[in-house]
């Protein structure tokens, strides 16, 4: 049994082989028992994140294991966030507050000053809870990685914890990642890492039965468990978009994404994927816009770049062609920025300093400021048409915006924000999460053009989805053959 501020890490062989699930999973199958359980991920690199009550920023993926435990997000659950700007840099935010920007050579160098937040952040949970379950990024086995290591192993050896490692069967290859990711660490590392889980098989568990021997024989490792495929998983992503959770049989309502090369909180929409009567649809590079009802301009790391893609791609003039026969537009966070007249970056924040052309179709005006604005939000949203709806989000912009009304179409305590264009067919904002409160997703769509939308509540479906990894866990992983009785 794990013995009081005792800590279980979860490393992976690729990314996306089910880390961020399996411990959202553990955290509710331990916090349902009644364990002090909080979820830690020492360096995140994502452009999904999250805004904590106490204004930090942290991975998006960490705030979903957050609510799996049954708390609010902090900080200190995931330290070091990585905000990729280019292909070779990002913003560095530690603790919450966005302290730079380097390249990837600079940020390897800085690693060995990153440690020293990290352990004061695992250190604060330590003292706050029973139990941490903590989550690795990528792979260990990463060789061009491992000097100055703070996201797998090298955080695993600092704090001396044991490392369960996960890989994906249904990406192919299975046994030769995990055997192969084992070999790759060192004598240290190797002793470390306490038992591996299978995730994604589908199928006769007894025809996997003899590659389960095999690797265990080979590694002297246990299999703690072979997680089934669970169909229709929704869930956070913590950055890519899954492209297989955006595709519906409906044809009612047709939603239209422009994926930008920096696309920032796309989990904004989930809640309209997991809508009844929604379909949407992500389009990318090289492909024009279909036609739509609805077509929503979403958030971006790098506004200006992704302006000046999103004017590549011509679809500018198929969002004008859109309009003109009657189609609403929505932009969010950088996509609402893009709907103005310019956006200004005197200081080189996202890239060259200077000011590049908006769309123009609301009258304000954005600057890019040095101070990043974070803030958790709740409100009344008021569209024509529409009664006033329930409206949650939160803002993470460095964007300063000037032209927008003191009545605009969502009013909270503090303020209002939005814009909606004279003719009705554009709409604004700042707010992230936007849709996922029932009577606002609602509105939202029916000021779209969906006469009837359904009352559909994401956070009720995160919620059975949550219960359904731990129940998935707790059938078919045994911690106790290495001791760890839950």
């Amino acid at each position: 049994m794990l013995s009081p501020q005792q800590a279980l890490m979860i490393q992976g062989t690729t990314s996306d082989a089910g880390k961020t699930l399996l411990v959202a999973g553990l955290c509710r199958v331990l916090a349902r028992k009644g364990h002090k359980v909080a979820p830690f991920k020492p360096q995140n690199m994502a452009l999904n994140s999250a805004v904590t009550d106490d204004g930090g920023e942290i991975g998006r993926a960490q705030a979903l294991q957050a609510q799996a435990a049954f708390l609010s997000p902090s900080v200190h659950m995931n330290p070091v966030l990585l905000k990729p700007n280019t292909d070779i840099g990002a913003q560095i935010i530690v603790q919450g507050k966005a302290i730079a920007d380097m390249n990837a050579i600079d940020y390897n160098l800085y690693k060995k000053t990153v440690m020293s937040p990290i352990l004061d952040s695992f250190s604060y949970l330590q003292q706050n809870f029973d139990t941490i379950i903590v989550e690795g990024a990528g792979s260990p086995a990463e060789i061009n990685l491992r000097e100055n290591d703070v996201a797998n192993m090298g955080f695993a050896e600092e704090v001396d914890i044991p490392v369960v490692i996960i890989a994906d069967i249904d990406k192919g290859g299975v046994f030769a990642h995990l055997y192969g990711t084992l070999a790759l660490l060192s004598k240290s590392e190797q002793d470390r890492v306490i038992g591996f889980v299978i995730n994604r098989f589908r199928g006769d568990i007894g025809l996997l039965q003899s590659g389960l021997d095999w690797l265990e024989e080979r590694t002297g490792k246990p299999v703690l468990g072979v997680l089934p495929y669970i169909h229709g998983l929704m869930l956070d992503a913590e950055d890519a978009i899954d492209v297989r959770q955006s595709q519906s049989t409906s044809n009612q309502f047709t939603i239209v994404v422009p994926v930008f090369p920096r696309i920032s909180n796309h989990t904004d929409f989930d809640a309209l994927r997991v809508h009844p009567d929604v379909n949407v649809i992500f389009v990318g590079k090289g492909q024009p816009l279909p036609p739509a009802d609805l077509i929503i301009l979403p958030g971006s790391k790098s506004v200006r770049a992704d302006l000046a893609f999103l004017k590549e791609q011509k679809w500018d003039l198929q969002i004008q062609r859109h309009l003109r026969y009657g189609g609403k537009v929505i932009g969010i966070c950088g996509g609402f920025q893009m709907l103005g007249q310019h956006i200004s970056d005197p200081f080189g924040l996202e890239g060259e300093i200077g000011v590049s052309d908006a769309l123009g179709y609301f009258d304000i005006e954005t600057t890019l400021a040095q101070e990043k604005q974070l803030f958790n939000r709740t409100g009344i949203l008021t569209l024509p048409n529409q009664s006033p709806a329930h409206i949650t989000g939160y803002e993470i912009h460095a964007g300063i915006t000037k032209g927008i009304s003191k009545t605009g179409p969502i009013q909270f305590d503090e303020g209002s924000d939005g814009v909606l264009s004279y003719d009705d067919q554009i709409f604004g904002t700042y707010w992230h999460g936007c849709f996922d409160a029932p009577e606002a997703c609602q509105a939202l769509l029916q000021w779209a053009g969906l006469t009837k939308a359904s009352l559909s509540d994401f956070n009720q479906v995160r919620e059975v989805n949550i219960n359904k990894v731990a129940d998935v866990i707790e059938q078919h992983c045994h911690f106790d053959k290495v001791g760890l009785n839950w």
